[in-house]
């Protein structure tokens, strides 16, 4: 039995970052108490969010209300096991950006680093009131605060393509949160309420052109952050952007918290059962199967590093997506793995990236030829990262592949099952391609070892044994196994088909 009790936890977890905003720009002139204070925020949000583990594994969830606007309406937060692997996995993957943007920013050297640190804390409170969201309300206007507060940084070069990346950036988010404001409304209305519950919120006698309606409004604006075809446009020109703030779009915060609001309007507002009769859960397998193949082959074509990484995104939040969509067991499990899995494997590609340009300026594939001989720690992290993006064992990606596809057979979609293994191969074409170039192509470019600074390094290599020791043990520490079963257990068993 699920309970939740009262607690300031979950306010604090989005708080601990605002007042680092404050002790950030305070020192304008002293970057090493500015970036101090980035650290200590960063450490104390985990710590924060990692003493809560205990209490939802146990089903115990921390709330608080911090106050009602009127009946089934109130800005609330509630720490269930859904929001505890979003939440710890972008606060634990903050401290170690935070470290790497501090080697990246003095390395490059980038301008207006104060903006930079003090617009990061800012995403990384909306990231965690996104988690924490008990309710479609808070969730909406925390997802409204983290396209603002990252406008800042995909514009930090303020180049002529940095400002029209971030315009494009801001018309396509902002017109998805306009579309999410009328599904908010449109809920409330079929339901009488916004609170999320398992299994979903809206009355079994709704109507199945309401729920495509309502479907049709989650989809234009979750799939606007998810980048699902033809949706997606404004991921690849937001790579003009510096590439920690890459990192941040693609692992951290803001893609993430697109696959994430699917997962509360699949599996906590529309429901299982009515979005399996409405025939919508179809429609939007569609589309995503569609992306994870065409994102995939795109990427294969880029010779700038960032965007062959940022396609290989698209086409990874559609396995997510894709997962939810059918609406087994299995493949929730799976989605919600690959959520935290992604994130780890993806963030070590573009923190190898960033230590690339730092060291040697290179952005484009075709000028990577003979680099693992001069960088060999960041690209064995890269190595390690692409393996598991292509589902190899026993790196992480194999482990939520292996689920998606047992979730496929399970719900006898063939199709689906073909669509998650072909993309694995186009992975290792499009990646290891890479790997192969670093250490057994000729150069005589790269032929003295050198590696980017510790801060640098330390961070990649971190991530990319992460990777490894989430596949080797799945169910160990920090728990994300037991976690996504629950989750996968209390949404399906409140009405799947």
């Amino acid at each position: 039995m699920m309970e939740t009790y009262y607690s300031l936890k979950p306010l604090l977890a989005v708080l601990v970052s605002l007042l680092a905003v404050v002790l950030i720009v305070i020192p304008n002139q002293r970057p090493n108490v500015r970036e101090s204070w980035t650290i200590m925020a960063a450490l104390a949000k985990f710590a924060i969010v990692l003493s809560m583990l205990p209490s939802v594994l146990g089903g115990n969830y921390p709330a608080i209300t911090l106050f009602s606007i009127s009946p089934g309406i109130s800005l609330a937060l509630k720490v269930d096991s859904l929001g505890i692997i979003f939440g710890l996995s972008a606060s634990l993957l903050w401290i170690l950006t935070s470290f790497f943007s501090i080697g990246y920013v003095r390395g490059v050297p980038e301008h207006k680093q104060t903006r930079y640190f003090a617009s990061f804390a800012v995403c990384l409170s909306a990231t965690m009131g996104i988690a924490f969201a008990a309710n479609l309300l808070t969730l909406v206007i925390f997802y409204e605060i983290l396209t603002i507060a990252t406008y800042p940084l995909v514009i930090h070069k303020e180049t002529p393509e940095a400002i029209f990346g971030g315009r494009k950036y801001l018309v396509y988010l902002l017109t998805g949160g306009v579309f999410l404001l009328f599904a908010l409304a449109f809920t409330y209305q079929l339901s009488g309420t916004v609170d999320f519950q398992p299994g979903g919120i809206l009355p079994a006698q709704v109507s199945p052109s309401s729920v495509i309606m309502l479907f049709i409004l989650f989809l234009m604006s979750f799939g606007v952050k998810s980048a699902v075809m033809p949706l997606h446009s404004w991921l690849p020109t937001a790579m003009v952007a510096p590439t920690p703030v890459s990192a941040l779009l693609h692992a951290v915060a803001v893609v993430k918290a697109g696959v994430f609001g699917f997962a509360r309007a699949i599996g906590f507002v529309i429901g299982p059962a009515l979005l399996h009769q409405s025939g919508a859960a179809g429609v939007l397998a569609g589309f995503t199967a569609a992306t994870i193949l065409l994102a995939s082959l795109i990427a294969i074509r880029q010779d700038n590093l960032k965007m062959r990484l940022a396609y290989s995104t698209v086409g990874h939040l559609s396995y997510i997506v894709l997962g939810m969509t059918m609406l087994s067991p299995g493949a929730w499990v799976g989605a919600l793995l690959h959520i935290v899995n992604h994130a780890v494997m993806k963030i070590t590609l573009f923190f190898c990236a960033g230590a690339i340009y730092v060291r040697t300026h290179r952005e484009k594939v075709s000028e990577l030829n003979g680099i693992g001989r001069q960088m060999p720690i960041t690209m064995a992290a890269f190595t390690l990262a692409s393996l598991g993006l292509a589902g190899v064992p026993p790196i992480n990606g194999f482990i939520s592949k292996w689920y998606l596809v047992q979730g496929s057979f399970d719900g006898g979609q063939l199709a689906i099952a073909i669509v998650f293994l072909l993309s694995g191969l186009l992975n290792a074409g499009y990646l290891l391609s890479i790997t192969i170039r670093a250490f057994f192509a000729p150069s005589e470019r790269f032929t003295k070892f050198g590696e980017a600074s510790p801060l640098m390094v330390v961070p990649l290599a971190l991530t990319a044994l992460f990777s490894l020791l989430l596949g080797l043990f799945p169910e160990r520490f920090p728990y994300f196994y037991q976690l996504a079963s629950q989750v996968a257990a209390s949404v399906l068993g409140g009405g799947g088909p």
